[in-house]
């Protein structure tokens, strides 16, 4: 067991005499540490600023990052994702979505109102996890204040504009765990491989010959 150690750091003495005082305050008044002090402060003032001026500044967020909602619709008719499952109300454990939909002539469910409570959820992300036609997806709005004790969001809100789905200035959601857009040319060939076409070609014309 290692033993520990200790340095004893002898204590200066107190200054006795008036004079001695007078001379300790001087020193510690005008000292090298008083500059150094200095020095650290006005360099600060000419280095490199690491912080952004909000809310006039904001940073990237990650396409991933979990915000207020919104309500996909498909890209190319513009109509709206959401089939009326209830699976996202089922799913969310504070209990803030409510979806109240009817049977309409077409024997299809119709959305009579959806509804977030923002002042209850906590932003999980399961209601989009679970959603089966990628309906619902987390935004990336984080300014969610309210005056209010809850805030309730209604369709209108999360829905996404019908112009900006269909001239393709939304960007579609590929869902939580696809692949990314490189996944094929970043995935590594393993030994077991199978041949393209173009190698299978040149064996199978050798043994016809």
């Amino acid at each position: 067991m290692a033993q520990q150690r200790y340095k004893w750091i002898a204590q200066e003495p107190k200054p006795a005499t008036t004079p001695q005082k007078f001379l300790g305050t001087l020193k510690s008044t005008f000292g090298l540490d008083l500059f150094k002090g200095l020095g650290l402060t006005i360099k600060e003032f000419f280095s490199k600023e690491v912080t952004i001026h909000y809310p006039m500044e904001v940073l990237p967020l990650s396409p991933r990052y979990r915000a207020v909602h919104h309500l996909q619709r498909l890209l190319d008719s513009g109509s709206e994702r959401c089939i009326g499952c209830g699976l996202c109300e089922k799913i969310c454990t504070s209990n803030c979505i409510r979806i109240i939909t009817h049977k309409g002539a077409d024997e299809r469910k119709h959305i009579d109102s959806y509804t977030i409570n923002l002042g209850r959820c906590i932003y999980c992300g399961l209601c989009a996890e679970v959603c089966p036609e990628l309906a619902i997806v987390m935004g990336q709005r984080f300014e969610n204040s309210s005056v209010q004790r809850s805030q309730f969001g209604g369709k209108a809100e999360f829905l996404t504009d019908v112009q900006s789905a269909k001239d393709h200035s939304h960007v579609e959601f590929a869902g939580f765990g696809a692949p990314s857009v490189d996944a094929s040319q970043r995935v590594q060939q393993t030994p077991l491989d199978y041949a393209s076409k173009e190698e299978q070609a040149p064996k199978e014309e050798n043994k016809d010959a």
